[in-house]
This record gives structure tokens, C-alpha cells and sequence, in this order.
């Protein structure tokens, strides 16, 4: 007997347990109207949503005058007459139109409209050194673009085009939402091939490949291709989840792995680049590092986290909050600071001018500031220099030198601040030798180094000998590390050097 042939069989004895039975049916359905999405099939297909999608994405053509270097080939010479002659000459004059000092160069990208009035957006890398550029649509209708913005730390631009009647557009969705292995379906112009569309999933999130100080890739196994950069990621809802940018390929071809700006981090930039035309991105101003297992310990810290201030600019906005060399900032608007990198984006998505919270770990406690953020001044530069300082352990005034933890160092005299190069205000006692194969070595301790400040509390030093008395109160104390503020053609940073091993 089936099974259902059985429940109908005992149903037509007990109507009491044939409700129960269909009670239980029915709290199944609904547990498995319930199951999460882990339990779900692959949908059906793409082709609708594709159909919906394709119309909004562009494909882009640029080109750019292109000087030739080199001396301009002559045509030999032959005698007067000779049949030679004209054949030579044709061919070279062929070949100077083509090899021109000016020609023209053409390259290919993606792009996507965002509003029907005719805003595209692609990557920066895509149009950058255009003279012209091109805006395909899907019905091979071709419109001339200009630069609304751009942004080089991105990779993002914004163009407009003219069209004749409203284009059809996408919107953005909020990455965020998005999880590791959600569907998503990418559209290009993967190497001149237009609209074409790819799927796969969420690879992995906040991927960092060191292309820019804002790095914070979603990758994808969805197929990208050269030509596919400025195109968008979508997820299926038909949302611009990212805009693909980049690819890991030893082959030039895809491979599986591709990197797509969030739309968290895209969007904000867009409208800044409508609305400015460029950038506006939140100024803390400081100079920061990793905050390392040693340097966390160092500094009284129970795990390595936050964001290490090694320098803090004057009259910024971190200075006028009273943040301090040596603080680790922790939080930052509400937004944990798990790593160094973290800092950056979170104070450059924050918006300028706004008066924010933070919390930084500074003397063994967390200390509450506020802080009002500036605007990033992006022709900002940072320029000094040094030579490095003789190894031979003596001052140029004839006083000796001193030894610890494998360094030698040295009052700061004027004339070593001649011969370094060093600025009157500098301040500190110099690195003048160091030990091979010691562990301030292995720290990258070098010569010409100068040391600021030592310890947890960060107590400024002036000669050697508090130096030599700071290392052996610290191993009294039986620290494991001694914190250090080091300074190398005028960029400070923060050192941890290892007590245990250490000689001298």
C-alpha cells in the first residue's frame, strides 16, 4: 500500500487522527515555505532578467592621439630613373601615414546609465587620456560623451551623453546585502563583444588588491573579461550591486576571479561627482600604521586592533581634537576600526564637516574625543630628506655614544643635523650603528633613524642615556617588548622592539 493509500486507510477508521494527520501535513508545508534560501535551487534561468537589463548597459569607445617617439625613417636613395624609384616610394609613403608621429589609439570598456537624461557610469581607467569618447547603447545608436567627474583613487567616473529621448537606466542596490555565494549576473563589452552576460556567485567580500587606499573588492566567478571594466554587477533583483573593475588573469583571459566595486562605496562617489564634479572626501589628518601583536602589548592593548596614530598634522582636524601621537584609534562615527586599512575609507566616507565621535586607546584606557572632519586637500604632499648617519658610534662634538638592544645611538648635535640633512626642530636622539643581526635590525632599525619617544607612555628622549635607562627600567619591569617612536626622512612611525632576545 502507498503511503498515501495508507494515511487515506486510517483517516476512513479515525477521523480524530485524520485531522491530526492533516495538522502535520500542513505545519510541513509551511516548514518548508520556511527553509532558507541554503536549501533553494539554482533558478531557472537569467533570460528575463537579462531581457530587462541589457537596454541600460553601454558599451564605451575611446580614442587618444598617440605621439611617436623615434626619428622618422628615410626612403633610400636611388639613381634618377631607376624603376626602383616609384615602387620605393609608394610603399614608404603607406608606411608614414601609418607609423605617424600623432595617430590614433582606441580602446573599449563598459559602462551603465543611471539616469534617463543620460548619466553613465564606468571606471576612471576606462576614459582616462581620452580625447574622445563614445557611448554605444544597446540599439547601436552612438552618442558623444564628455566627463561629468571622475576619480582616480576609485576608479570611477561619471559621463553624459544627449539622447534624443529618455534612456532606459538602472539603480543601485546596497551591497551590504549582499552574502558569499549569491547569484549575480555581470554585463560587458567583454573584447568588443557587446552585451554580453555572464553569471556567477559572491566569491569573497572586502577583497584588498592593493590597487588603491580604498580597496574593498567584492570578487566574483562571474566571467570578466578585458573591455568588461565600468560594467555593472547585478544581483537578481536587477540591482547594481558593483561595477567591474578588475581581474586576476596570468593569461589575460578570466580565470574566475573578478573584482567589482561595492555599490556601498561607489554610489556616494557618484553623486559627489554629479553634484561637484570630484571627490569630497572626509579629512582626519593623521598618518597612520598596523598595530601589530608587539605593538599591541607595548601599549597595553589586549589584541591587535584599531589603527595606530604615528604623526597627526598640524593645525588638521585630528590636532584640534586633541589626538595625540601614540593613540590607537579604536572607533570611529560608531564604526569599529578592526584593521589599520579600515581607518581610511570609513573617515573618507564620512561626510565633511560632520562632528563625529571617536575612541581611541591611549595609556592603558579608552579616552572620548570629537572630532569635526575637514576635506581631504588632495594636492596634499609630504616632502623631506635625509642622508643616513655615519656607523662609527661617536658624535661630531667628540661625546660618546651608547649602546642598547643592538643600537648605538647619539645626542643630536648640529652638526649631525647638518650632515642628516635634519630641519632645527628636529627633535630626538639619532641611530648611529646598528648591530647585525640584532632584533632592532630585524625591525628595520637603520642609521639615521631618529628615536622621539620610548615607551607606553611615549616620554620624549633627548640624549643616550635615557634611552640605555628606558630599556632597563623596561626589563625590570619584564616587559617583552619596549615601544618605540622612530623617525626616517621626517615620516615617523612606531616600532616594538623585543626585550627578551635583545643584547646589550
Amino acid at each position: 500500500m502507498t503511503k498515501t493509500g495508507f494515511i487515506a486507510a486510517r483517516a476512513s477508521r479515525s477521523a480524530p487522527f485524520a485531522w491530526q494527520l492533516m495538522t502535520l501535513v500542513l505545519l510541513a508545508a509551511v516548514a518548508l515555505a520556511a527553509t532558507p534560501a541554503l536549501s533553494r535551487s539554482a533558478p531557472d534561468g537569467f533570460a528575463d532578467l537579462a531581457a530587462k537589463l541589457l537596454p541600460a548597459v553601454v558599451n564605451i569607445s575611446t580614442t587618444q592621439t598617440v605621439k611617436r617617439d623615434g626619428p622618422e625613417q628615410q626612403m633610400p636613395q636611388f639613381p634618377p630613373g631607376s624603376p626602383f624609384e616609384e615602387f620605393f616610394k609608394e610603399f614608404f609613403d603607406r608606411q608614414q601615414r601609418r607609423d605617424s608621429p600623432a595617430r590614433r589609439a582606441t580602446s573599449l570598456g563598459s559602462g551603465f546609465v543611471i539616469d534617463p537624461s543620460g548619466l553613465v557610469v564606468t571606471n576612471n581607467h576606462v576614459i582616462a587620456e581620452a580625447d574622445e569618447i563614445s557611448v554605444i547603447l544597446h540599439d547601436d545608436t552612438k552618442l558623444t560623451a564628455e566627463v561629468v567627474g571622475r576619480d582616480a583613487k576609485t576608479d570611477l567616473a561619471l559621463l553624459r551623453v544627449k539622447p534624443t529621448k529618455p534612456l532606459r537606466h538602472v539603480t543601485f542596490g546596497d551591497s551590504d546585502n549582499s552574502r558569499v555565494g549569491d547569484w549575480v549576473v555581470a554585463i560587458g563589452n567583454p573584447f568588443g563583444l557587446g552585451g554580453t552576460v555572464t553569471a556567477g556567485i559572491i566569491s569573497a567580500r572586502a577583497r584588498n588588491i592593493n590597487s588603491g587606499p580604498y580597496d574593498d573588492f567584492l570578487q566574483t566567478d562571474a566571467s570578466i573579461n578585458r573591455g568588461n571594466s565600468g560594467g555593472p554587477m547585478f544581483n537578481l533583483k536587477g540591482e547594481v550591486i558593483g561595477i567591474n573593475t578588475a581581474i586576476f588573469s596570468p593569461s589575460g583571459g578570466s580565470v574566475g576571479i573578478g573584482f567589482a566595486i561595492p555599490s556601498k562605496l561607489a554610489k556616494p562617489l557618484i553623486d559627489q561627482l554629479k553634484t561637484f564634479g570630484r571627490a569630497r572626501r572626509g579629512w582626519l589628518g593623521v598618518r597612520i600604521q598596523t598595530v601589530t601583536e608587539e605593538l599591541a602589548e607595548s601599549l597595553g592593548l589586549d589584541a591587535p586592533k584599531g589603527a595606530l596614530v604615528a604623526n597627526v598634522t598640524e593645525k588638521g582636524p585630528a590636532e584640534d581634537a586633541k589626538i595625540k601621537v601614540g593613540d590607537i584609534v579604536l572607533r570611529f562615527d560608531g564604526k569599529h576600526v578592526e584593521e589599520m586599512r579600515h581607518l581610511p575609507r570609513i573617515v573618507a566616507e564620512t561626510e565633511v564637516g560632520k562632528r563625529v565621535d571617536v575612541a581611541v586607546w591611549r595609556q592603558g584606557k579608552e579616552v572620548r574625543l570629537h572630532v569635526t572632519l575637514g576635506e581631504f586637500p588632495e594636492d596634499a604632499k609630504v616632502a623631506a630628506g635625509t642622508e643616513e648617519g655615519k656607523p662609527d658610534g661617536t658624535t661630531e662634538d667628540g661625546g660618546g655614544g651608547a649602546q642598547t638592544l643592538g643600537l648605538t645611538v647619539a645626542r643630536l648635535t648640529a652638526q649631525i643635523r647638518q650632515r642628516l640633512s635634519l630641519p632645527d626642530d628636529a627633535e630626538g636622539v639619532v641611530v648611529t650603528e646598528v648591530e647585525e643581526n640584532s632584533v632592532a635590525g630585524e625591525k628595520g632599525v637603520r642609521p639615521g633613524d631618529l628615536i622621539r619617544k620610548i615607551g607606553p607612555d611615549q616620554e620624549a628622549v633627548e640624549n643616550p642615556g635615557q634611552v640605555v635607562a628606558k630599556v632597563d627600567a623596561a626589563r625590570k619591569d619584564k616587559l617583552k617588548a619596549l615601544l618605540f617612536l622612530m623617525e626616517r626622512e621626517g615620516n615617523p612611525r612606531f616600532v616594538a622592539i623585543p626585550l627578551e632576545k635583545a643584547k646589550g
